[in-house]
């Protein structure tokens, strides 16, 4: 049976060593100029280094360039495309069609995975954006399983499915954390807002708290919760879907890499030996709930949510 690539995001060089070890196929890396919410930065000679490192361990490279392009950064984008080329990574994510026109102009032969974050919701846009040059298309977190099968089913090109971590719930370009802190007079440097762990919006009626973080792309709202669903990874599999993410955004190294682990052994039970995976799959839940940060509480997002017409 076919075995979905295992992606994840690294937090730096020396972590791409570690989830190697650990079972992963593919990671996905980039700079926040370019990328939408990486679990770390990468810049240039961080990307040389990776696809170096990559190649060691016989683990495929992808850069994000996910970002929307306003006209200041569009003629930058040749420059940086013909530099993942020449680096020899294997694919670039993109969302906005800059990047796709850019790619065809100064890089034809790079593979391209279309994100737009909520927009793949469907099997014919997917196929759309196959025709215009994508290699695979990532669905949006909010669309249920039945959905992603039928997708799959239908599909003209790679599907990629994220299977573990938080879901971005909004995203500003306004950097609306500065503006808060401007207004009550205070002074907050963004280096120091990124990517920090601790900050959070707090739904009182729900008891929820939101992650939040503010990047050169503006503002990020998080959900309260990750996605888990090491247990429910039959119907995928059967379906053959190509790729399964961990997202390990705002977690610590040692949390995505434990992950990593879980999900590859239970990716190849699941692959190889279904009663065996039916056996122990429970029992890989409850060590990840174990280890899960007590904000971040496990549920299975929209994967099992009713399609409302």
């Amino acid at each position: 049976m076919k075995k979905p690539e295992l992606l994840v995001t690294p937090i730096d060089v020396a972590h791409i060593r570690g989830l190697a070890k650990a079972g992963a196929d593919a990671v996905i890396i980039g700079e926040q100029r370019y990328g939408l919410r990486l679990a770390g930065e990468f810049k240039r000679e961080d990307i040389v280094e990776a696809v170096k490192v990559a190649r060691e361990h016989n683990v495929k490279v992808y850069v994000a360039m996910n970002a929307i392009f306003h006209n200041d950064k569009v003629d930058e984008l040749a420059d940086y495309v013909k530099f993942l080329a020449d680096t020899g990574v294997d694919a670039i994510v993109f969302g906005d069609p800059a990047v796709l026109m850019t790619v065809r102009e100064v890089a034809p032969h790079m593979k391209l995975h279309w994100n737009t974050e909520t927009t793949a919701t469907n099997w014919y846009a997917c196929n759309y954006w196959g025709r215009k040059g994508a290699k695979r298309a990532v669905l949006a977190r909010e669309i249920n399983m039945d959905a992603i099968i039928e997708i799959k089913e239908h599909a003209e090109v790679e599907i990629e499915v994220q299977v573990h971590g938080m879901t971005c719930m909004f995203q500003s370009k306004r950097s609306l954390i500065g503006n808060y802190f401007e207004y009550q007079g205070k002074v907050m440097e963004i280096e120091k807002r990124k990517y920090d762990k601790g900050m959070f919006l707090y739904d009182k009626e729900r008891d929820n708290k939101y992650p939040i973080f503010e990047d050169e792309n503006g503002t990020h709202i998080m959900s309260p919760n990750d996605i888990c669903i090491i247990d429910e990874l039959e119907d995928m599999i059967d379906a053959e879907i190509d790729s399964f993410k961990i997202d390990g955004i705002l977690h610590e190294r040692e949390y995505i890499t434990e992950v990593t682990k879980k999900y590859r052994l239970a990716i190849d039970l699941c692959a190889e030996n279904r009663e065996e995976y039916r056996k122990v799959k429970d029992q890989l839940l409850a060590e990840i709930e174990a280890i899960q940060p007590a904000h971040r509480p496990l549920d299975t997002g929209f994967f099992f949510k009713e399609t409302v017409y």
